[in-house]
C-alpha cells in the first residue's frame, strides 16, 4: 500500500499557529499563521461568492503580491480551483481565458483594471484586492479558522495555462494530490527545510512558479519571498534581504541575471540551489563560477505527464534518466517505432540526429489529468494511450536524456535532423552572446536553413556584431556539425521573450529573415558573414518563387 495522498488543504491548515514569519514582499511581512488566517478568510469569502450548483473556479489576474498565495491558499481551503490569468492577453483573448475556465470571481488589483476596460464578463465578480471594498468585504470573516474537510486529493486545485505555437492556450487541470505530491518530492529531491525561504520571482500565474517553488515551501513549511514582476538588476538584493536559499527559473531568466554588471561579492548569498529549465550547460557553469550556486535543470512537461530528473552521473549536456517507474520513449512519431541510441564521434558530434531524434513519449502511467474542456488538445496529447510531450529528444547507449527542441522547432537541413538546443548549447559558448535562439527558416529548395538570434553582452545596442570573429568562433568548436553553422544570425537588443521569460519562438520564425534588425547571412559560395541588403532579400525571394515555396515565407 502506497503512501497516504495528502491535499493542498492539509498542508495549509498545518501552518495555523505557527508565529514563524512564513512571507516576505517588499516591506510586509506575514507569518504563517497570518498566511493560514488570511486563507481561511478568503476560503469562507469564496463559499458565499461562488453560486451554488457552479464549478468552484476563481480567476486570478495579480502580479506577485501577497493576495496571490493567500488566495492559491483559500482556494485549496474552499475545495476551488485558481486560474492564473496572463496580464500581457488583452481584449478578447484575456475575456476568452477567463470564461473558458468557467471563472465566478475574478481577483485582481488596481494596477490591472484597465486590462479589463470594455470586456463583457457575465456572471463574473471581481475583487480589487487594493481598496476599501475589498478590506470591507473581506473583515466580517477575519476570525475563520482553516478547515481542510472540504477537498479531497481528487478536488481540482489550479487550472493553469499552457500554450504551443498555435491556437488558444489550454488549460491544464492539476488536482490538490498531484500538486501536494509534487511539492512533496521537491522537498525530498532538494532537501527543503522548514528554515529555508523560497524566492518567487516567476509569476505566480504560470505553473512552474507554483507547483515548483510554492508547493514545496508549503510541503515543508518553508518561507516564501515574493518579487512582484522578474527583475534581474534586483536578483542578488532581494536573496540577500530575504535569506532565500532556493529560487526556479524558466526559460531566458538566468541569461538576464549573468548579463547584469558583476560584484566582487557575487559569492556572497544564502542561496543553495536553482531549479528550472532551459539555462543551458554554459550558463549553469556560468552561474556556479560567479554566484557559487548550483543550478540543477530538470525536465518536466507543463502538463506534467513525463518528467526527468538530473541524477549523479549525468553526462554534460544530458538531462538525465527517466524517473524510475516512468516509460518514457524517444519514439518516431510517424513509425511509432523508438528510435535508435545516439552516436557521436570524438568531438561529441551528434551523427545519426535523423534517426536518433524522435518525439519523447510516455507509454506508461501519467499524472496528467486533462484539459478543461478541450477534448480536441486532449486527443492531441494523449494518443493511443500513450501520452505525447511534443518535445524532441535523443537518448545515449546508456539511457540518458538529451534535449533536441520543441516538436516545432523541429530543423530538417539537407535530409538530417539536427537539434536545435544542441546548437543553442554551442552558440552559447560565444563570449559575446548574452543570449542565443536557435530555429529554422524555411530553405529556397526543400528543407530548412538554420537562423540564430544573438542577443549581445554589454553593449546596450543591437551591435557592434564582428562577423569575422563569430565565423572564427564557429570554426573552433569541434562539436559544431557541418550543416549546424547558422546560414542567417539576427542581431537584437534583447531578445524577445513571452511573459514567462521563454523565447518567443513563434515570433522570432515568423520574422524569419525579414525583420528590422540587423542580420547577418552567410551565402552559399561565398567565404563568409556579410549584412543582408534589401538586394540580398529581393533575390531570395524570387528564388522561393521559382521553386513554389514562397508562401512557406508568410506562414
Amino acid at each position: 500500500m502506497g503512501p497516504m495522498r495528502r491535499t493542498v488543504a492539509e498542508l495549509v491548515q498545518e501552518r495555523w499557529g505557527d508565529h514563524r514569519p512564513g512571507l516576505w514582499c517588499e516591506d510586509q511581512v506575514l507569518s504563517h499563521h497570518e498566511v493560514a488566517a488570511g486563507a481561511a478568510a478568503r476560503a469562507a469569502l469564496l463559499a458565499d461568492l461562488l453560486p451554488r450548483g457552479a464549478d468552484p473556479h476563481l480567476g486570478v489576474l495579480l502580479d506577485n503580491t501577497p493576495e496571490f498565495p493567500l488566495w492559491l491558499s483559500a482556494a485549496a481551503l474552499a475545495g476551488a480551483a485558481v486560474a492564473g490569468v496572463n496580464p500581457t492577453r488583452r481584449g478578447p483573448e484575456l475575456a476568452r481565458d477567463i470564461l473558458h475556465t468557467d471563472c465566478r470571481v475574478l481577483v485582481t488589483e488596481r494596477a490591472h483594471l484597465p486590462l479589463l476596460d470594455g470586456l463583457r464578463l457575465p456572471g463574473v465578480r471581481i475583487l480589487v484586492t487594493d481598496t476599501d471594498a475589498y478590506a470591507e468585504l473581506l473583515a466580517p470573516y477575519e476570525g475563520a479558522k482553516p478547515d481542510p474537510a472540504r477537498a479531497t486529493p481528487e478536488t481540482r486545485m489550479l487550472l493553469y495555462f499552457t500554450s504551443g505555437s498555435t491556437g488558444a492556450p489550454k488549460a491544464a487541470i492539476c488536482s490538490q494530490g498531484r500538486l501536494a505530491a509534487a511539492g512533496q518530492s521537491l522537498v525530498g529531491q532538494f532537501g527543503v527545510r522548514r528554515e529555508d525561504v523560497h524566492y518567487i520571482c516567476m509569476p505566480l500565474f504560470h505553473g512552474n512558479a507554483v507547483i515548483a517553488d510554492w508547493a514545496p515551501a508549503v510541503a515543508a513549511g518553508a518561507g516564501v519571498a515574493l518579487r512582484r514582476r522578474f527583475s534581474a538588476s534586483r536578483f542578488l538584493d532581494d536573496v540577500r534581504a530575504y535569506g532565500a536559499t532556493y529560487f526556479t527559473y524558466v526559460g531566458r531568466a538566468v541569461q538576464y541575471i549573468l548579463a547584469t554588471d558583476e560584484r566582487p561579492d557575487d559569492r556572497d548569498n544564502p542561496l543553495r540551489v536553482g531549479f528550472g529549465t532551459e539555462a543551458g550547460a554554459v550558463d549553469a557553469a556560468r552561474f556556479a563560477e560567479r554566484f557559487g550556486v548550483r543550478l540543477v535543470e530538470g525536465y518536466g512537461s507543463s502538463e506534467g505527464g513525463a518528467a526527468i530528473q538530473r541524477s549523479a552521473g549525468t553526462p554534460a549536456g544530458a538531462i538525465g534518466r527517466a524517473t524510475p517507474g516512468d516509460d518514457l520513449a524517444v519514439v518516431d512519431a510517424a513509425t511509432r517505432r523508438e528510435c535508435p541510441p545516439a552516436d557521436f564521434d570524438a568531438d561529441g558530434r551528434l551523427l545519426n540526429g535523423a534517426a536518433a531524434i524522435g518525439e519523447l513519449v510516455n507509454r506508461g502511467r501519467t499524472p496528467f489529468e486533462g484539459y478543461w474542456r478541450n477534448e480536441d488538445a486532449y486527443g492531441q496529447r494523449v494518443r493511443d494511450g500513450w501520452y505525447w510531450t511534443g518535445d524532441l529528444f535523443y537518448r545515449d547507449r546508456e539511457g540518458f536524456l538529451y534535449f533536441a527542441g520543441r516538436t516545432d522547432d523541429r530543423l530538417r537541413v539537407d535530409s538530417e535532423n539536427l537539434a536545435p538546443a544542441m546548437i543553442e548549447n554551442i552558440l552559447a559558448r560565444y563570449v559575446h552572446a548574452a543570449a542565443v535562439a536557435v530555429y529554422g527558416v524555411p530553405d529556397p529548395v526543400a528543407g530548412d536553413q538554420v537562423m540564430a538570434t544573438l542577443a549581445l553582452r554589454g553593449t546596450g545596442a543591437a551591435g557592434p556584431f564582428d562577423p569575422l570573429a563569430f565565423a572564427e568562433f564557429l570554426l573552433s568548436q569541434t562539436d559544431l556539425g557541418t550543416k549546424m553553422a547558422p546560414r542567417f544570425v539576427r542581431i537584437v537588443e534583447r531578445m524577445p521573450v513571452t511573459a514567462t521569460n521563454k523565447v518567443h519562438r513563434v515570433g522570432l520564425r515568423r520574422d524569419g529573415f525579414r525583420c528590422a534588425d540587423p542580420v547577418w547571412w552567410w551565402p552559399p559560395g561565398e567565404s563568409g558573414y556579410r549584412r543582408l541588403t534589401d538586394a540580398d532579400i529581393v533575390a531570395l525571394t524570387a528564388e522561393y518563387a521559382a521553386h513554389g515555396r514562397s508562401e512557406l515565407l508568410d506562414r
